[in-house]
Order: C-alpha cells, then sequence, then structure tokens
C-alpha cells in the first residue's frame, strides 16, 4: 500500500485522509493549524450547514453554476444521503430545515469537527502540524500527459517529507484567518497546472446607490431577486430566485445575493444589477388593485403617511423620493400615471452592482485548478502521477445551502478511494 500526504486539515481533506486509510494507505494528514476543521467550525453561523438534502445526482448539479458536471463522478460516489449518513454514524443526529439545508441537531458545527476528528483517529490516519511549502516531483520518461510523478513534499518544521501520493486539499482565500490563504494553488502551479482567476463567490454585493445605506439594517423576507447582466443581448437575466436579502452600508447581503454573486463572471462597473419584486405574491393587476384599495383607504392622508401597511418604515422615503410623487401629496390627488410608477418600483427595484465584497468575506473562493487538468473520475492530475486534489482548491463551486460542504466530502472521498 503506499504512504499518503494529505495537506490540508478541513473538511475535504479530513475526508480524503480517513478513506485513504480505510483503504489500508498509510496516511499522514499535515495541517498548519493546531486543530482541524477550523473553517467548518463558521460556516452556516456556526451551525455548519454539512449538506443539503437533495436526493437526485440532476438536483445536485443544477446547484453547481460552476463546473458541474465535473463533479458527476464525485457526487454519484458520494450523495448528501452519504454524508447524513456518514456523521450520524459518527454519533452527530440531523435535521432537515427549510431549503433542505442539513444541521446538526445541536446547532454546533464543532460536533462536525470533534466527528471529523473521531473518524481521523479511528481511521488510523497520523498528524502532523506543519505547512508545506512545496512539492517534489521526478520527470517520467514516458510519452503520456503526466510528466512527473510526485514524490515528496517540503515543509517549515519538518524538512522533506517522501511519500507516494499527495492529496492536496488546502482550501481556496476566503476566511484567510482560518488558514486558507491560497498556498494550494502556488503548490498546484509549481506542478505544472492552471490555475483560473480567482476571485470571491457567495459574496456580498456592493452599491454606490444611496438607498442602501438609508435602509441599512432592513432584512427583506420572501422577495424575489433578479441578477440582470445589461451588457448581454436584451439585458439576460442570469439569477432569479425567492428568498431573503439584507441591505447594508455598502450595499446588500443574504442568501439571494450571496448566490446571485456567483453568476457574475466578469465583474465591471455599471454591468450588473439586481432587481428586486418586492411583492412576488401578486401579479401586476392585483398588485394594482391592492394600491387602489390602500389608497382609499387613505384618500385623506398625504402619500408618505400611506404606504405603512405597503412597505417597511425604512423603505418608505426611498420609496416616496424614488417614485417621484411628492411626499406631501394627498393620496386622492395621485394621478393613474403616478400609481403606475409606484408599482413598477414595488416590482422592480433596481439596484446598481459596483462590485464584489472583499474575498476575506466571501464564502468560498470561485477559480482555481482547472478541472481540464483533473480527472473527475478519480481527482488524480493528468499531469503529475500520484497528485490529487479535493474540494474549493479546485474551479468549482456551488450556490448556498451546503452544496460547497458536499463538494468537499464527495471529492474528497473520491480522491481518498483512487490512489
Amino acid at each position: 500500500m503506499s504512504k499518503v500526504l494529505v495537506v490540508g486539515g478541513g473538511a475535504a481533506g479530513c475526508m480524503a485522509a480517513g478513506t485513504a486509510a480505510e483503504y489500508g494507505h498509510t496516511v499522514t494528514l499535515i495541517e498548519r493549524n493546531e486543530r482541524i476543521g477550523r473553517k467548518v467550525m463558521i460556516t452556516g453561523k456556526g451551525r455548519c450547514n454539512v449538506t443539503n438534502a437533495t436526493y437526485t445526482l440532476d438536483g445536485l448539479l443544477a446547484n453547481v453554476p460552476v463546473n458541474g458536471r465535473f463533479l458527476y463522478s464525485a457526487f454519484a460516489n458520494f450523495m448528501p444521503q452519504d454524508t447524513m449518513d456518514f456523521f450520524e454514524s459518527l454519533g452527530v443526529p440531523l435535521k432537515v430545515e427549510r431549503g433542505n439545508r442539513v444541521f446538526p441537531v445541536s446547532d454546533k458545527a464543532v460536533d462536525i469537527v470533534d466527528a471529523l476528528d473521531r473518524y481521523l483517529k479511528k481511521s488510523g490516519v497520523h498528524r502532523l502540524n506543519d505547512r508545506v511549502t512545496g512539492l517534489i516531483t521526478e520527470p517520467l520518461d514516458d510519452a503520456g500527459k503526466q510528466t512527473c510523478r510526485i514524490t515528496g513534499v517540503e515543509t517549515e518544521q519538518h524538512g522533506t517529507l517522501d511519500c507516494d501520493a499527495v492529496i492536496l486539499a488546502t482550501g481556496g482565500l476566503s476566511y484567510p484567518k482560518t488558514g486558507s490563504t491560497g498556498d494550494g494553488y502556488t503548490l498546484a502551479a509549481s506542478a505544472g497546472h492552471t490555475i483560473v482567476t480567482t476571485k470571491p463567490s457567495l459574496v456580498p454585493l456592493t452599491s454606490n446607490d444611496a438607498c442602501c445605506k438609508d435602509m441599512q439594517g432592513l432584512s427583506l423576507k420572501n422577495v424575489t431577486l433578479r441578477l440582470v447582466d445589461s451588457k448581454a443581448k436584451k439585458g439576460s437575466v442570469l439569477y432569479e430566485e425567492l428568498g431573503e436579502l439584507l441591505f447594508t452600508h455598502f450595499g446588500v447581503s443574504g442568501p439571494l445575493v450571496l448566490s446571485a454573486s456567483s453568476h457574475i463572471r466578469d465583474m465591471q462597473p455599471d454591468r450588473y444589477y439586481l432587481e428586486i419584486d418586492w411583492k412576488p405574491g401578486l401579479s401586476e393587476e392585483k398588485l394594482d388593485t391592492r394600491l387602489l384599495r390602500d389608497f382609499a383607504e387613505n384618500a385623506n392622508r398625504d402619500f408618505h403617511n400611506s404606504l405603512g401597511k405597503l412597505l417597511p418604515a425604512k423603505a418608505v422615503p426611498v420609496f416616496v423620493k424614488r417614485s417621484g410623487i411628492p411626499a406631501d401629496k394627498k393620496v386622492n390627488q395621485i394621478t393613474k400615471e403616478e400609481r403606475a410608477r409606484l408599482l413598477d418600483l414595488l416590482k422592480h427595484f433596481r439596484l446598481d452592482v459596483s462590485g464584489f465584497r472583499p474575498v476575506d468575506e466571501a464564502v468560498i473562493t470561485s477559480g482555481g485548478v482547472s478541472t481540464k487538468e483533473v480527472s473527475p473520475k478519480t481527482m488524480e492530475s493528468r499531469l503529475c502521477a500520484g497528485l490529487f486534489f479535493a474540494g474549493e482548491l479546485l474551479d468549482v463551486d456551488a450556490y448556498t445551502g451546503g452544496f460547497n460542504l458536499q463538494i468537499a466530502f464527495s471529492t474528497g472521498r473520491l480522491a481518498g478511494s483512487n490512489l
């Protein structure tokens, strides 16, 4: 059996290491932090959204907008139900919440990390607290695509470590305080791999629109958000979903916004904008009927005092300003055209996107090791024999809701079982 080094003690690395050890290999997990799973500890706001209870392969792939088909074999080999069975077998009861999000019953991410720790010990994985600074390879003489073979790694504290295989699972650039500082990209590039330009994904979006500061702290539920590319033909809607968002001092955040951000491939000023439907449950015709009823009830009031039942208090001044209807105009004097402008605002409230928030605020990193240079059936490098990849280091990313941790577990499992 092989001598295997796994670099990175996150979700993907722990799964890969434990799986490889179960297959009889001698495995050492190298993690720069004293404790494994630092990033797992903060996922799901400290509750750990461990996976998504999506029970079909097509359903999983539909939630991976970047290189989803590459994950076909990984997902088929280890589905969300397998992840759930895995943690429950390690003594962590799970529950399914809205959107099929799966959490530990305790609502404590530490229970997931402790379970991974038990798994590593049970599997016989050796642990080493160190940082890998380089890969050691030797050339291959045959004419195949793999031009070199992995033979070891260089570390900061333990010098050179020999091995037969290396699994890189170092994560991306998001949450650098957890140890995700991009080391894996440098290591992969040293073995000849192409690194697709990295950028934040599942990240809040900035906007220069003053209304964001005006509504700072306002959380909206059950609204529809659309992401529009204004440079595409006829303004292409890249993303549309019902859910929650939050106005902030810099722009917008929340689950809908994080998912929308993953569809922005080439951030440019004035290219993308968001459109909020504040009343998705009502057609324009029904909403107009609602407005007529509200106006009839408030006929003798000033316009700005008539919107209390329709909008949150923080939103009222914004809508009054945007509608162009004088705040002190009596409701019974509002024209049909003015009412139409208000209706359009409620169904198509526009926010121009100016950029991403910094990568250290992103849930994941988009970009990474090109999937064209990795075997989707084994996670082994097509360029360097004995070098495998797992998790966020790869150029794959999914929506929020547990899908990215499922990618980590599935790719880690596949890499660990194909050495």
